[in-house]
């Protein structure tokens, strides 16, 4: 006879561990044990059936798999949260024996780390765990990068220390300065939320969202330990790709920086970055020491050029001698031919590769020939990182909004584009009355205009980088209607609405035949109106005549006036008999119709051109009416488990289809309304 097995030691029992079992096996504090499995990315488990799992009389609520914490005894952070566990008991120790000198210095022991700025542990070990190669460390960049630039923005409070958001602040100005040196920014969205950027950086692209420049409220429901803790987490780990990152490009890890100029709002322009061999973007090489570009020696240059023009000359010379030998010409083989490699594929139907074609301008060197002025109501963190980051070298604003402009005089000739977020702006006119067509002007009017300057709206930056393109400036002009700001990561798909497509291109045949329905019927009812005040003015003319032939005459006579009474009384006999049997008249058409299955007509001819859409939008409907039957039919061969299937896309479709339709009729109301506001 076998063993008897005890209750709880094998089995789903022994695969779980509850969250009191766990602190009391690792002999931890609840925060310390919520911090470890954060570091160590321990999540809390579900299992299939808590009965099985449950060991205690009272319910559990959270469970953890037992090889985790087994995993979690052989932490060396373990120690270091039970030295200080030890030193916080031996304080309270020494004050409840009122030793005050002694639990002072062990307090001072204690706050040691916060005072010599030495951390009292490390999670460098946790980061190369977790991450084995800077492949995954990068795929894991998105959440790190968010959280950060959320805390580089938040007021600071106890729950987060000014040390926290500075330390944060400086490794995402880093991180951008990696970007702007390496053009490595591809697209960027304006959101409710805030501003969302998309780089690719060793081929993985990384997506993260940046807050407003806004005051944040901290309110009380938000537990900011936790998140302090992943903060403290991704704080080393965007160390390490940061360190990563420069030293691959060649520059010194950490940059310089200046605090006198970040104190002063400089932030970017606060670091300066040095190093050798930086690859630029046009494949030569240069050496960048506190911030300047330092070229080659002119006569070493020099030398260098004659012996590559000679070369070139020998080895078109060669290329000459042997195109002689077959017999063909010279002159083709002097000068590199224009045409480009086509690739077609060899069998009809195939994949058809995207065609190579000559760049004429690099999407990474957008706004390398502009200079920039940002006015004061501006977002000038944004604009600045997107600009640099797309080749601009050249960005000024006013000095009230920090240190690091290329220029603060709004008045400077070299200023090419200002963006500009105010009412329609005027030109600038002097005290005599006559404008001012030079840009050596120093004063200007109140929301003023220089000549020959772009004056654009800060929409125009974000749309050109998302198209890898200037979009035409007069778009987005200070008070014109911007064009709607679509999101770049979002990629249509066939079937779908797609904004950016005209709507006659998208909607059914049924909504078209609506809106001509409906067009058509509003046309009609417009010529309606138009005869009935026709009539109107008609009738109005017609008794006016009479009035005039009653003062002519001088009046009815008493007899005249009695057969005119005994005439309308007849009159209104007459017409409560012919509405009686209008509305006898009318009640059958109805009836017929509804037998029918047609429009009711109600006396009034209809339009041919109505007439014909209400016959196209019935021969439509009863072609969906036979389709669906067919399909019906057709769902009849099916098996139950296909059936079911085919039912669950048939409503996954359906409520896309209505989404779409919505978007398409709430299109084209606006459009509607735009065409009736400009007619």
């Amino acid at each position: 006879m076998g063993k008897a097995k005890k209750k709880g030691k094998s089995g789903a029992a022994r695969n779980y561990m509850t969250r009191t079992q766990a602190v009391k096996k690792l002999q931890l504090s609840l925060p310390d044990f919520r911090k470890l499995c954060i570091w160590k990315g321990i999540y809390p488990r579900e299992p299939r059936d808590r009965r099985k799992v449950n060991k205690s009389a009272t319910a559990s609520t959270t469970f953890y798999y037992t090889k985790d914490i087994q995993y979690l005894l052989h932490e060396p952070l373990l120690q270091k949260f039970r030295e200080q566990k030890a030193l916080e008991k031996k304080i309270s120790r020494a004050l409840g024996r009122g030793d005050v000198s002694n639990a002072a210095r062990l307090e001072r022991n204690a706050n040691l780390p916060e005072k010599t700025g030495k951390p009292r542990y490390t999670l460098n070990h946790i980061i190369r765990e977790r991450y084995p190669t800077f492949q995954d460390a990068l795929r894991d960049l998105d959440d790190c990068l968010s959280m950060l630039f959320l805390f580089a923005n938040l007021p600071s409070t106890t729950a987060v220390p000014a040390k926290m958001i500075a330390r944060c602040e400086r490794l995402c100005h880093e991180f951008q300065h990696y970007l702007i040196v390496t053009h490595s920014l591809r697209k960027s969205f304006l959101s409710i939320k805030g501003i969302y950027y998309q780089a690719n950086i060793q081929g993985e692209d990384i997506l993260w969202l940046v807050p407003y420049k806004f005051n944040q409220r901290i309110v009380g429901d938000v537990d900011f330990r936790i998140m302090g803790t992943f903060v403290e987490f991704y704080m080393t780990l965007l160390g390490f790709v940061n360190y990563r990152l420069y030293t691959s490009i060649g520059l010194k890890y950490p940059p310089k920086f200046d605090q006198v100029k970040d104190d002063q709002g400089a932030e970017l322009a606060a670091f300066s970055l040095e190093g050798l061999n930086l690859a630029s973007q046009n494949g030569e090489q240069k050496a960048i020491t506190n911030g300047e570009e330092h070229g080659p020696d002119p006569k070493v240059q020099a030398e260098v050029d004659k012996l590559v023009a000679k070369l070139r000359e020998e080895e078109q010379q060669a290329n000459g001698d042997k195109t002689d030998e077959k017999g063909e010409e010279n002159e083709g083989d002097d000068k590199p031919s224009d045409a480009i490699d086509k690739f077609e594929p060899v069998a009809p139907g195939g994949d058809v590769l995207p065609q190579p074609s000559y760049s004429s301008s690099d999407p990474s060197q957008l706004f390398a020939n502009f200079t920039f002025f940002l006015s004061r109501e501006t977002p000038r963190q944004p604009l600045e990182f997107i600009l640099r980051a797309f080749g601009c070298k050249r960005i000024g604003w006013d000095a009230v909004l920090g240190e690091g402009a290329f220029t603060t005089d709004e008045s400077d000739p070299r200023i090419t584009h200002q963006i500009i977020d105010r009412p329609v702006i005027r030109a600038a006119v002097s005290e005599d009355g006559d404008g001012e067509d030079n840009q050596t002007s120093q004063k200007l009017a109140p929301n003023g205009r220089y000549p020959g300057r772009i004056y654009v709206q800060p929409q125009w930056v974000w749309d050109s980088i998302n198209d890898e393109e200037l979009k035409p400036p007069e778009l987005y002009a200070p008070g014109a209607q911007l064009p709607p700001h679509l999101s770049p990561f979002v990629k249509p798909t066939q079937g779908q609405y797609d904004p950016t497509k005209p709507l006659e291109e998208q909607q059914t045949e049924a909504e078209a035949l609506e809106a001509e329905l409906e067009d058509a019927q509003a046309q009609q009812e417009g010529s309606d109106e138009e005869s009935g005040s026709e009539v109107e003015n008609d009738m109005s003319v017609a008794s006016d005549e009479e009035d005039e032939q009653e003062d002519d005459f001088g009046g009815f006579s008493d007899e005249d006036e009695e057969q005119s009474d005994e005439g309308s009384e007849e009159g209104d006999e007459e017409e409560d008999d012919d509405e009686e049997e209008e509305a006898t008249l009318e009640r059958q058409r109805e009836l017929e119709a509804e037998l029918a299955g047609k429009a009711v007509s109600k006396g009034k001819p209809l339009d041919p051109k109505v007439k014909a859409k209400l016959e196209a939008k019935k021969a439509l409907e009863r072609k969906k009416k036979q389709e669906a039957e067919e399909l019906e039919r057709a769902k009849g061969m099916l098996s139950k488990k296909k059936r079911k299937l085919f039912e669950q896309m048939q409503y996954s479709n359906a409520k896309k289809n209505a989404e779409d339709a919505k978007l398409r009729a709430k299109r084209r109301r606006i459009e509607k309304e735009m065409a009736a506001k400009k007619a």
